[in-house]
């Protein structure tokens, strides 16, 4: 947590003892009042919290802001919905990484029940996001959604840009050989890959077949190391 981040509405009020980012400012940064560390309003600035109370209530804070961090960078992902062990490393880390949207579709090998999980009938999956904002210290959360079909997740997205798809069958190019234009989407299949079906409906909204390479990745490592090449290849990083 290399910055504690605050929802708009919490920022007047004390920060309850049980709540895990109080623990972490006393308990490992181990911090009293009159300690300063760097904190955020979600979507909003940056800056410093001073302790100016510490008792029953809660951990009193002084919050001074300063300017917003950057936009989040001009890439979408498009993943098969994974299990959900899965989908929480790549909501972490996807967020780290600066994406600007994340869309958990439903795939043809891919299992219904996933979409029953807690991560995304309660409000878990935010919370992955949150981590990963604070990890990669910024405020910014991307858009994500989840549940919808592959097909009509695709036809809404907008016109421009470049469009691809990571496939270990039939990608006929490797990723990074690929000539880019922002904004970028990557499509990322399940565990069990894309069906015939899905590649042949990734085709029809202009997605280019790619791959990483020869060796078989798991989801999350693959999405880190997709992001990474596209935006080395953007410039951004």
């Amino acid at each position: 947590m290399n910055i504690v981040l605050f929802e708009p509405s919490e920022i007047s009020l004390p920060l309850p003892l049980d709540d895990r980012r109080t623990r972490h400012v006393i308990d490992v940064l181990r911090f009293g009042v009159g300690a300063t560390f760097d904190a955020g309003m979600i979507e909003g600035p940056r800056g410093k919290a001073k302790i100016v109370g510490l008792d029953a209530a809660g951990l009193r804070l002084e919050l001074v802001w300063g300017e917003e961090p950057p936009p989040l960078d001009p890439i979408t992902l498009v993943l098969g919905l994974p299990r959900p062990q899965t989908a929480r490393k790549v909501l972490e880390e996807a967020t780290a990484l600066g994406v600007a949207e994340m869309h958990f579709v439903t795939a043809e090998r891919g299992e219904p029940g996933y979409a029953r999980s807690k991560l995304w009938t309660t409000e878990e999956w935010r919370r992955h996001l949150i981590d990963g904002a604070a990890q990669a210290f910024s405020t910014r959360l991307p858009r994500v959604t989840s549940g919808r079909q592959l097909k009509d997740l695709v036809g809404a997205l907008p016109p421009g840009g470049t469009r691809l798809a990571l496939d270990n069958y039939e990608g006929a190019a490797r990723l990074s050989e690929a000539v880019l234009s922002a904004p970028v989407v990557l499509a990322l299949g399940p565990e069990r890959g894309w069906s015939a079906n899905e590649r042949e409906a990734l085709r029809q909204s202009g997605f280019e077949i790619v791959h990483l390479g020869e060796r078989v990745l798991r989801l999350e490592t693959a999405c880190v190391a997709a992001i990474s090449i596209v935006k080395a290849k953007l410039g951004l990083m």
